[in-house]
């Protein structure tokens, strides 16, 4: 069982387990004094008693006592709370007996006698050791809970963003299909099983493929499935995914990649509700409701002949479009906390910041692979990062490189235009400020989003 995470202006609470009456009293008015709550138990049995009782943040106890040992104590107070950390004394200490009570779990082992302020160190990164784990429970509780949500929104702010969020929310109750179209690494899955889960599907299953990743012979046999001895290596029957997405949905990523014969059977599904496994003389009713998304474009695409008309039409019945990272740079800093947020989470670490110059540069970047690359970027920077903020030297340094075209050329047009005066004044801006983005977007009296938008563009 967890003890409940206590707030941090509240003093630590230590329990003293000890068999002599002379060293607790002792002990309580030293932990008195230095600013913890001192608590005390005459015996390792009255110890664990007052452990379940008291619910203390901090136990020191003694190893050597006659009716229940220390390292007794240690293991009721793990079992009542993993994290509660335990410090043991005794006047007996080896390295032996020391090696086996930190890997009974202890947090400290300290030798009688012991100085005052020995024993107060300890004390104190204990406290500061519990006090960052029951940040990083209740970090971890948050987050968990967010990702349970059915309905967790995707992160971000910006108009385009949130406008695409609504589209979505609105079709997400009907039976419609529907087409996600943007670059690599927007998202397109992520918002698929956003609207998955505000269907009425929610319950059943979501299964994706990416059709790009698979051949056609392959692709075939997982989206229909084949039945035994339809082709070599085929040693049983196989159910396809639309089968296995009986009343779920089915994600079809990189649809734009399928080959014509795939695409005849996958319009087959759209039309008739049906699928004919590889090998089988006789269809299956799906039903299964169908988001496929591409980041290719398909009108060029059937120009070229090289995607039917008949199945974008079908396909094609609302259309979604996501925005490229690059023009949705407000949620730069809100998809970055995320990260950081899952990370820690993941990593059992505290949550790392970024410093006001790493995010400055995650600003400028441009972002070709989108929300994926910063994903990665990110990942990246944590794991370089030995402390609790990212400077830039962790980011990849496609990230961090600066063009060596300033923002405004030497050269003035003798009729400047007023896009080049702002230029020209921003840069002005900039450069009193030392290069700082959050003070010059004050000069200017400008929202910093504004700015990096500005900067962006003119880095175009």
């Amino acid at each position: 069982m967890m003890a409940p995470a206590l707030p941090t202006d509240l003093k630590p609470r230590v329990l003293v387990v000890d068999d002599e009456s002379s060293i607790l009293d002792s002990l309580r008015i030293l932990l008195k004094n230095e600013g913890f709550v001192p608590y005390t138990a005459l015996g390792g049995k009255q110890g664990i008693e007052k452990i379940l009782e008291l619910r203390p943040d901090i136990v020191l106890t003694d190893v050597r006592m006659p009716d229940v040992g220390g390292v007794q104590v240690l293991g009721a107070a793990r079992q009542s709370d993993a994290d509660l950390p335990v410090i043991l004394m005794t006047a007996q200490a080896t390295l032996q007996s020391a090696m086996q009570a930190v890997n009974e779990g202890a947090y400290y082992y300290i030798q009688k006698p012991f100085r005052n302020d020995e024993l107060l160190a300890i004390l104190r990164r204990a406290a500061e050791h519990r006090r960052l784990r029951a940040e990083n429970t209740v970090l971890k509780q948050e987050i968990r809970k967010h990702e349970r949500s059915a309905a967790a929104r995707p992160v971000g702010k910006s108009k385009v963003w949130l406008d695409a969020l609504r589209l979505a929310e609105t079709v997400a109750p009907t039976e419609s299909t529907v087409l996600i179209t943007g670059e690599s690494g927007t998202g397109k899955e992520v918002v698929a099983r956003y609207i998955h889960e505000l269907s009425s599907r929610t319950d059943n299953a979501f299964l994706s493929i990416n059709c790009g990743a698979l051949p056609e012979s392959l692709l075939e046999s997982e989206l229909f499935g084949h039945v035994k001895g339809s082709f070599t290596g085929a040693v049983k029957d196989k159910t396809g995914l639309f089968a296995a997405a009986q009343s779920g949905s089915f994600f079809l990523d990189e649809i734009g990649e399928t080959t014509p014969s795939t695409q005849v059977k996958l319009l087959r599904v759209l039309q008739q509700r049906e699928v004919i496994p590889v090998g089988a003389t006789e269809a299956l009713t799906v039903d299964t409701r169908v988001i496929a998304a591409t980041n290719r474009d398909l009108d060029e695409e059937i120009k070229r002949g090289h995607f039917r008309a008949d199945l974008y039409y079908r396909l094609n019945v609302i259309a979604l479009h996501l925005p490229p990272l690059r023009s949705r740079a407000d949620d730069i800093p809100i998809l970055a906390d995320s990260f950081l947020a899952r990370s820690a989470v993941q990593r059992n670490e505290r949550v790392k910041v970024l410093h006001e110059t790493t995010l400055d540069a995650l600003m400028a970047y441009q972002w070709p692979g989108n929300v994926r690359e910063l994903e990665n970027a990110l990942e990246r920077a944590v794991i370089l990062t030995d402390g609790d903020e990212v400077f830039p030297e962790a980011l990849p340094e496609r990230v961090t490189a600066r063009r060596a075209e300033p923002l405004v050329s030497d050269r003035i047009p003798s009729t400047p235009t007023l896009e080049a005066i702002e230029r020209a004044y921003i840069q002005w801006v900039l450069q009193n400020e030392g290069g700082n983005k959050s003070r010059a977007a004050d000069m200017l009296g400008i929202d910093p989003s504004t700015l990096y938008r500005k900067l962006a563009r003119y880095e175009a």
